[in-house]
């Protein structure tokens, strides 16, 4: 069964960066289309980021176009989320996701498999 364990989390000035990372295993990692979500205290959990199983082909919301940047590691079944440009506004619970697709493009959801989640706290 698939198990994902992200890391990476911490405090943060307003400006500064983060790296998550989330370590897939269980299965096969490149039949998986990966994602970033993310959950604000008080607010609900929404998507930040995808990539294709080939990591050619990715998705970012609005909010973090140009700030965060997702990327994977097939041969280390590792994906990552490069934050920077930090803001308080991204303060929040990160979590990843994986669903298996057949496809080479990203998939929005539903997604199937989901980690602990890595906590991000963003400070002015």
């Amino acid at each position: 069964q698939v198990q994902l364990v992200e890391s990476g989390g911490g405090l943060v000035q307003a400006g500064g960066s983060l790296r998550l990372s989330c370590a897939f295993s269980g299965r096969t990692f490149t039949n998986y289309v990966m994602a970033w979500f993310r959950q604000a205290p008080g607010k609900e959990r929404e998507s930040v980021a995808a990539i294709s199983r080939g990591g050619d082909s990715t998705y970012k919301a609005a909010s973090v176009k140009g700030r965060f940047t997702i990327s994977r590691d097939n041969a280390k079944n590792t994906v990552y989320l490069e934050m920077n440009s930090l803001k308080p506004e991204d303060t929040a619970v990160y979590y990843c996701a994986a669903k298996a697709f057949p496809g080479s493009t990203v998939v929005l959801g539903p997604y199937e498999y989901w980690g602990q989640g890595t906590q991000v706290i963003v400070s002015s």
